[in-house]
């Protein structure tokens, strides 16, 4: 009874593995690439600035944002949806942050932003991680 315990427990180790390795490959496969995320961000900038000399425009300036809680730039005018977001706990962070990028009215109702959405999971990532170069 031993060597079938046995197969059986290297068998789930197995399937651990090459379902771990899975998981790994995939979030390998969306790390965002900064300098394609620059590119992306062209779309971003009618309304976004961001960087050391960055103001808010149409909406409210990047720069700091992966980190900041939302609806936390002062003298900027907020939509009720986001604030109410903000009082739940909204923190931006890559993990909200795609989501809202992929669908902005989805994710908040009754927010200000008109944007479509950014639909590549891809591209999202990559407009993340470069975000996150201004902190």
């Amino acid at each position: 009874m031993r060597p079938r315990l046995a197969t059986i427990g290297s068998a789930i180790t197995l399937a651990l593995a090459v379902m771990s390795g899975a998981v790994c490959a995939q979030e390998a496969a969306l790390t965002g690439d900064p300098v394609a995320g620059e590119k992306s961000f062209k779309k971003c900038k009618a309304c976004h600035e961001i960087g050391p000399e960055a103001k808010s425009k149409v909406g409210p300036l990047l720069t700091g944002i992966v980190g900041r809680p939302a609806a936390s730039i002062d003298g900027f005018a907020y939509s009720e949806a986001l604030i109410a977001k903000r009082a739940e706990g909204l923190i931006w962070t890559p993990e909200t942050l795609d989501p809202y990028l992929k669908n902005p009215k989805e994710f908040i109702p009754g927010a200000k932003m008109v944007f479509a959405g950014i639909k590549k999971d891809q591209e999202r990532a990559d407009v993340i991680a470069y975000l996150a170069t201004f902190p």
